[in-house]
């Protein structure tokens, strides 16, 4: 399942952001009453805004959204995503039971984190929502989501790690092919 909600991710994030990029065509169009209309106008923002939602839904469920790609990309698989391809990589009961605690454990500590992540960016919402935004206020705000998404992350990466010495050089190689392609 989380593989299909970060390519949703990507897509929706591709997608506005190639739409956002486009520069308008030659000042816009006019009706047939001679108003003026712009091409584009506040679609790629709302675009934006509902995968900015749904990038929020899904780091509140725990789940990286793409936060370790950095170690799932080099050879540091995450559990999730092992146990997903357990029967490719011929996991033994003793790994899937280590992985499955790795996940669980994974879980556990991230969900929390992701909460105070999302409550973050809401309280930097807020600032310029209310209108008391000033550069104090965006300063703190800002640095408080940047120290949550930090140990949201964290906790992605230093479980790929740990899920890494589970598995053999073969099954890591079996798991990079799977989710990336050949090395």
């Amino acid at each position: 399942m989380s593989r299909v909600v970060i390519a949703i991710v990507a897509g929706l994030l591709s997608g506005a952001w190639l739409a956002a990029a486009q520069p308008p065509s030659h000042g816009g169009t006019h009706s047939s009453h001679g108003a003026h209309q712009s091409h584009g106008g506040a679609e790629p923002h709302r675009r934006m805004q509902a995968m900015l939602q749904e990038i929020d839904q899904v780091i509140a469920q725990g789940l990286g959204a793409g936060l370790a790609f950095p170690a799932d990309q080099n050879g540091y698989p995450g559990p999730l995503h092992v146990l997903e391809l357990k029967g490719l990589l011929a996991l033994t009961p003793e790994q899937e039971a280590r992985i499955a605690a790795l996940h669980g454990a994974m879980f556990a500590e991230s969900r929390p984190k992701s909460a105070r992540l999302v409550e973050a960016e809401a309280a930097l919402r807020r600032v310029f929502s209310e209108a008391r935004a000033d550069e104090a206020r965006v300063r703190a705000a800002a640095a408080a989501v940047e120290r949550a998404r930090t140990e949201v992350r964290l906790v992605h990466l230093l479980t790929h790690l740990r899920t890494r010495d589970v598995l053999t050089e073969e099954q890591r190689r079996l798991y990079h092919e799977a989710r990336w392609g050949t090395r």
